[in-house]
């Protein structure tokens, strides 16, 4: 059975979460790719292990990850079962409902139907009694957002979760639950965007603003936009990359302004000391606004590499703006 390393807390940063007691780790593995039923079991063992190793304590699920839907749930109880079971305490797990989940009228968006039944198949799939997060993966405008936060506060209230999180929300969507939530008596604790240097609508819709008004802490998505800001990229479209074979980055995105791009941010990181991935990941976690960083991996050595961008988190104002102009220039 695997044993945690006794130091696995030594060089890990963790900031507190918003106005809660929870202190979250800077750099966060996410399960949405290489968990699924089509991945090597061996292979998640080893990444989550090495991940807690290094002294990330936060996994966060959804229950359509894959493939086949709910299969990244099924295997990280698997591993939860089998090896993690003594460090539950330690742990911040975190899952989702929200997207296409199953057929029928009640298995997708944001009804109490779908959210109450989500969770009770999620707990199930990983063997949990609870889990510390529960997100609403996106915002449903067909269902009243009374009902939905409703229903996320009662999955609290009945000791399945722990607190509450929001995914995709823009900033008055966020208010807007947050003050419902707040009244129901479970503060919002976390919201999940999709924020990196290419993606930058957080910055224009005040996310970041909203989150901080409300209390809530924030954990970013896609922090290298689907690989596309690491030196994956540099030199073309590999042919075994996830922009040539996975459908949620396509090679047609890649397009020859961003490759020379990235070749700009790339020199960037290199006077900093720093691979192109752990510079986008810091620019992300610059000035403290946001809490944690979520990383994927395909391989545990992807996550003993990234975690040391705790140790070089700090930008000065030239770096800034020369990562700024690489944008402006375009």
């Amino acid at each position: 059975m695997y044993q945690a390393k006794e130091n696995r807390y030594e060089h890990m940063k963790y900031l507190r979460c918003g106005k809660s007691g929870i202190l979250l780790p800077r750099v966060a593995l996410g399960l949405w790719h290489n968990f699924g039923s089509v991945d090597r079991f061996e292979n998640m063992k080893e990444m989550l292990f090495e991940a807690f190793d290094q002294g990330i304590t936060h996994f966060d699920l959804a229950n359509n990850y894959g493939p086949v839907y709910g299969s990244a749930e099924e295997n990280f109880g698997r591993i939860m079962e089998s090896d993690l079971r003594p460090y539950r305490d330690e742990l911040i797990i975190s899952t989702k409902a929200g997207y296409d989940m199953w057929p029928g009228p009640y298995g997708d968006h944001g009804s109490r139907k779908y959210l109450m039944a989500s969770i009770d198949q999620s707990l199930k799939r990983m063997k949990l009694d609870y889990v510390d997060i529960f997100y609403h993966h996106r915002p449903d405008t067909d269902t009243p957002l009374e009902e939905t936060m409703g229903a996320l506060s009662d999955i609290i209230k009945q000791g399945k979760a722990l607190y509450v999180g929001i995914s995709n929300y823009h900033a008055e969507e966020l208010k807007k639950a947050a003050e419902i939530l707040k009244k129901n008596g479970t503060p919002l604790l976390i919201t999940q965007p999709n924020y990196n240097m290419l993606e930058r609508w957080v910055e224009k819709d005040g996310l970041l603003d909203a989150a901080e008004e409300c209390g809530s802490g924030v954990i970013c998505f896609s922090p290298l936009a689907q690989g596309i800001l690491t030196d994956r990229y540099l030199n073309g479209i590999p042919a075994d990359s996830r922009a040539a074979r996975n459908h949620f980055l396509h090679s047609d995105s890649i397009t020859q302004e961003k490759l020379d791009m990235i070749r700009k941010l790339n020199e960037i990181a290199g006077e900093r000391g720093q691979s192109l991935a752990e510079m986008a990941l810091c620019w992300v976690l610059r000035k403290d606004r946001v809490t944690t960083v979520l990383i994927g991996a395909s391989r545990k050595e992807q996550i003993s590499n990234n975690v040391k961008i705790v140790d070089h988190l700090d930008f000065t104002e030239e770096e800034l703006a020369r990562i700024e102009a690489v944008f402006t220039k375009r």
